[in-house]
């Protein structure tokens, strides 16, 4: 018998093999089915190491293990980027797919801000070891990453308008609309961590960051917004997601609690540069730029503050939700049950890591410890997400659970029905984004 054709075919079989039979097993069924939402594993990961590194109560085990878990972030970047480059190299076809599916796309803003959290520890650990080299190369990388991420703001929501306007309804949106718009807002919030290590002996060029950085801002979280709106009005009127798909309700704190950190950030930076470089100094020169800056903090820390707050509301609805949904999915006298598994769960990491992050930036500028001890306490919860999700994601990996991409099913699906082959079967699940 062809070796491309599958036992579980039907009766058509000895004339008509099987779609694509060989692409079901081994390395080219990870290679296809190895979607974008991977990169949401880097942000996971990435947000616990900085998480740990910044923690307002820290130590030195805690140190060193942000760096264990940046190297690891690192390897998984660097590995995830390859499948991916390899994907689209030998299967161009599926580019065409997923750019055409109206959820897959989206997940395309998890690159940048992928990159954006390997950025930050490029700073944070590399910086003071290797000095001004490792600087530049972060500098470089959030360019990159800063281009990337306006690409995705403008592209893919303008994608949804048209390629995806016969496939789209209000009951289908879900919070994965943020990710391309979030991804502004993350380069924002890391333009301000790179500016910070650059104002010292560049300051010209921390500055040019700086405008950069609250341009990338404004273009983020207007938008976010408007989202955000449009969220609440689909909740309103079509209730919760279902159980596969609700961890995505964690998702508002993403543009919340990383906006409120990214303008508190450039707003310190900019206190500190503005008055060297007499950015916005006007005619008052240098006391005037100082001004400019002090303006620029202060206004930061109070829209942060705003935006804690309605990530706060967003935070409790999102708990609220899982727990609903988590009681309800279970059968009458019997224990509450955990949504199902999949890749979807990495959205418990980032959203609230990030908002833990604005929690404890709050903690430095207050002379109460409630946010120092609060964002601590976020920090532990997602830290301790963190080992729940990996342990799960690895575990299914190894079995293969975790490969499944939706556009390729639906690719393989038409293949089936141009040969004449009904029901396609596509092995693995695991991915339920919708």
């Amino acid at each position: 018998m062809d070796p491309s054709v599958e036992t579980s075919c039907n009766a058509a079989e000895i004339q008509t093999p099987c779609p694509n039979a060989k692409y079901k097993h081994g390395w080219r069924r990870i290679v296809r089915n190895f979607t974008p939402s991977w990169f949401s594993v880097n942000m996971g990961t990435g947000i616990v190491s900085i998480l740990l590194h910044n923690l307002p109560y820290n130590a030195v085990w805690l140190y060193w293990i942000s760096v264990a878990l940046f190297i690891l972030n690192v390897l998984l970047f660097t590995t995830f980027l390859a499948i991916t480059t390899l994907r689209y190299v030998l299967y161009p076809r599926i580019w065409s797919a997923m750019i055409n599916h109206p959820v897959q796309s989206l997940f395309l803003g998890t690159f940048p801000m992928a990159l954006a959290t390997i950025i930050n520890m490029i700073v944070f650990v590399c910086v003071p070891i290797w000095g001004h080299r490792a600087v530049h190369v972060a500098w470089s990388l959030w360019w990159l990453d800063a281009a990337l991420s306006l690409a995705t703001c403008t592209s893919l929501p303008f994608a949804t308008m048209t390629l995806h306007a016969r496939t789209t309804s209000l009951a289908s949106m879900t919070a994965a609309w943020l990710l391309p718009v979030v991804a502004t807002i993350v380069a924002a919030a890391s333009g301000g961590i790179v500016a910070e290590v650059l104002g010292p002996n560049r300051p010209d060029l921390a500055a040019t960051t700086l405008v950069a950085s609250y341009v990338l801002w404004g273009a983020g979280v207007p938008l976010a917004c408007v989202v955000l709106a449009m969220y609440f009005h689909r909740l309103a009127l079509e209730k919760l997601p279902p159980a596969d798909a609700i961890v995505s309700v964690f998702l508002p704190l993403g543009p919340l609690g990383q906006g409120g950190f990214g303008i508190m950030q450039l707003g310190r930076v900019a206190r500190d540069v503005f008055p060297v470089t007499g950015t916005l100094g006007g005619g008052g020169g240098g006391s005037g730029a100082a001004a400019a800056g002090d303006v620029l903090y202060v206004v930061g820390w109070l829209a942060a503050v705003v935006m804690w707050g309605f990530g706060l509301v967003w935070l409790i609805w999102a708990v609220a939700s899982v727990a609903s949904v988590t009681k309800n999915s279970a059968r009458p006298r019997a224990r509450a049950r955990l949504p199902p598994f999949n890749i979807g769960w990495w959205g418990f990491t980032f959203p609230l890591g990030v908002f833990a992050a604005s929690t404890a930036t709050m903690g430095e500028e207050l002379p109460s410890r409630f946010f120092a001890v609060l964002g601590t306490a976020l920090s532990c919860v997602v830290a301790a997400l963190w080992v729940g999700v990996a342990a799960g994601t690895a575990r299914r990996a190894w079995s293969g659970e975790m490969f499944f991409s939706p556009c390729v099913k639906g690719m393989e699906e038409k293949v089936g029905l141009m040969r004449g082959v009904e029901g396609v079967e596509v092995e693995g699940e695991g991915e339920r984004v919708d």
